[in-house]
């Protein structure tokens, strides 16, 4: 998907500073709805979230990947990516979102466990 093609304001939407809720699917339940920083590739059309390899999203997600939406509100303006999500946890992949999101939010804590959610974006809701 060419997330270039959303123009100006949804490029700008997506680079200032919002939190984010991640939505994934629990087995057999309810979505497990979770606050995130996020961070848009819009040439690759790939979403980042940092977290860490423990968390129970990490753990929803796991090795094969899983279905998501990231969803991000100001106000009246709203925007959610779907997409399918999967864990990277190599030195460089992870690095690489650290500093995407120091650039966006702030420089992260340490956490030497810390694997990044990759979303391949497929489908954009919103109004921006």
């Amino acid at each position: 998907m060419n997330l270039v093609e959303q123009g100006e304001a949804f490029a700008a939407f997506w680079q200032e500073r919002h939190l984010c809720t991640l939505s994934t699917a629990r087995p057999g339940g309810p979505p497990h709805v979770v606050p995130v920083g996020a961070t848009l590739d819009l040439a690759s059309g790939i979403a980042r979230v940092i977290t860490s390899g423990t968390s129970y999203k990490a753990r929803l997600i796991g090795p094969s990947g899983a279905q998501v939406a990231l969803c991000q509100v100001d106000g009246r303006r709203w925007s959610t990516l779907e997409g399918r999500a999967v864990l990277r946890a190599e030195p460089e992949q992870v690095a690489d979102a650290e500093h995407r999101y120091a650039a966006r939010y702030k420089p992260p804590r340490p956490n030497p466990s810390r694997v990044v959610l990759e979303i391949l974006v497929t489908r954009v809701l919103g109004n921006v």
